[in-house]
């Protein structure tokens, strides 16, 4: 990793870091958020995961305001460190531990 990459990926680590601390705070079942990244072809590479204990809480955060809020929060995170999302919808996810899990063991 270059020393470039490493600056940008403590940025996005400090930046998910307090979005994670809020979104603990107010929403049910929110465990915690992740990401992955290929410095070659960033931005665009970046990929948020916010992890839900449970599909209902996943379902219930999505069908308010609240993944408005957080993707919001995030834009703006990134946007105080000069990190430019070009499409916010598309980069940030939503998943369960279940899902998570079940993933990596057909991996």
């Amino acid at each position: 990793m270059r020393k470039s990459d490493k600056k940008i990926e403590n940025q996005i680590r400090d930046v998910l870091t307090k979005v994670c601390e809020d979104t603990l705070k107010g929403y049910d079942g929110f465990l915690w958020v992740t990401h992955t990244v290929n410095f070659s072809s960033f931005p665009q590479s970046l990929k948020i995961v916010c992890v839900f204990d449970t599909n209902q809480n996943r379902t219930n955060f999505l069908v308010g305001e609240s993944q408005h809020y957080v993707s919001t929060t995030i834009q703006k995170g990134f946007d105080k460190v000069g990190i430019q999302l070009k499409n916010v919808a598309k980069q940030i996810s939503y998943a369960t531990q279940k899902n998570c899990e079940w993933s990596h063991q057909r991996k």
